[in-house]
């Protein structure tokens, strides 16, 4: 695997910074923990519970429909209603689109109308109106929300870490990998892990999906999902997510 190109990852100096101290705060508590689970480490909060966080039924549903809008998106190439092409930005929209009423327009626009398309599609999402607003305030590192937030901020403020352990990532988890300058998401679709990178051609779309079994021996061993790795931060799990 080349080195990935992040456009939204170069961040400004002190998003930098921030990343930094929190990745020591992280690496300090993975220490102190000792033999504890990694998620104690890292997910201590005293924030109450969301109150639009989904149900363990709806967090089932969410995750058939993300996996399947990413799958499109990796099968028949990006639609243009993704504007923002880069790794976080294929959460984002992967989300947003999750998060919609999946009607005969939306199936129209998406390209999911022919019988095998329709035939398999995953249970509809009941959620409230205010649910349905997720992906429109994602917390950012500034603390402020919006439609838009970096991939250190999808991770930093909006997941919370499951394992180095890519055995506990569940459909729709986030694989994220620091390199210094750079940081960068993987999608963890189950049989195959998706992600967005620099494109090499204008026909080139940056999409790509690699077979966990490759990328768990890839060449470049700063890209292996690996314990052993300090590149790979972990597996994350999209907070509103139950579990």
């Amino acid at each position: 695997m080349r080195r990935l190109h992040v456009p939204d990852a170069a961040v400004a100096t002190n998003a930098r910074t921030a990343r930094r101290m929190w990745l020591a705060r992280a690496a300090s508590a993975f220490v102190m923990a000792g033999l504890a689970p990694y998620a104690n480490a890292l997910t201590v909060t005293t924030s109450p519970p969301d109150p639009d966080a989904l149900s363990p039924r709806q967090s089932a549903a969410f995750r058939a429909w993300f996996v399947r809008i990413v799958d499109q998106q990796m099968r028949r190439g990006p639609t243009p209603r993704w504007t923002q092409r880069d790794c976080a930005g294929l959460v984002r929209f992967a989300v947003g689109e999750t998060l919609k009423p999946h009607d005969t327009r939306w199936l129209r626009a998406n390209g999911m109308t022919s019988l095998a398309d329709t035939s398999s599609m995953p249970p509809e999402l009941q959620l409230s109106a205010s649910q349905r607003t997720i992906a429109n305030r994602w917390s950012r590192l500034d603390g402020s929300t919006g439609a838009y937030a970096s991939a250190i901020a999808l991770i930093q403020r909006n997941s919370r870490f499951v394992s180095k352990d890519v055995n506990q990532a569940l459909p729709g988890d986030l694989l994220f990998f620091d390199q210094g300058d750079d940081q960068h998401l993987m999608i963890w679709l189950d049989r195959y892990v998706a992600y967005h990178t620099g494109t090499v051609t204008p026909a080139d779309t940056g999409l790509r999906a690699v077979a966990v079994s490759d990328l768990m021996q890839w060449k470049d061993s700063r890209w292996q999902p690996l314990d052993g790795n300090p590149n790979f931060v972990g597996v994350f799990r999209l907070d509103f997510l139950t579990p």
